[in-house]
């Protein structure tokens, strides 16, 4: 079955970057949307970035514009989200997660919107 597999993760210093990757594996991955989420503790599961997987168009929460950027390999079906400029408050577990359901509405900021999650990856900013 397909797996995500999120890699990239780790301790950076404040106005630092980071780049997190998202691997699918297994059988044939086709998604009709790749997302980003994070969650820092005792915080709710807060939205970052999507992307649509056949055109490219993206859509970032305001938290991150200006400073994160997400981009797809098609060939590699890996979903990469580019982080600069980070602060204390983007440490959080970030979580990449496929929509394998088309939404009529073309948006897809919910959690709900996704069915399929990677196991998350640690981003930890300090000072």
């Amino acid at each position: 079955q397909v797996q995500l597999v999120e890699s990239g993760g780790g301790l950076v210093q404040a106005g630092g970057s980071l780049r997190l990757s998202c691997a699918a594996s297994g059988r044939t991955f086709c998604s009709y949307a790749m997302g980003w989420f994070r969650q820092a503790p005792g915080k709710e599961r807060e939205f970052v970035a999507t992307i649509k997987w056949s055109t490219g168009i993206t859509y970032y929460a305001d938290s991150v514009k200006g400073r994160f950027t997400i981009s797809r390999d098609n060939a590699k079906n890996t979903v990469y989200l580019q982080m600069s400029s980070l602060g204390s408050e983007d440490t959080a577990v970030y979580c990449c997660a496929a929509a394998s359901r088309l939404r009529l509405s073309g948006r897809y900021y919910s959690p709900d919107d996704y069915t399929l999650w990677g196991q998350g990856t640690q981003v930890t900013v300090s000072s």
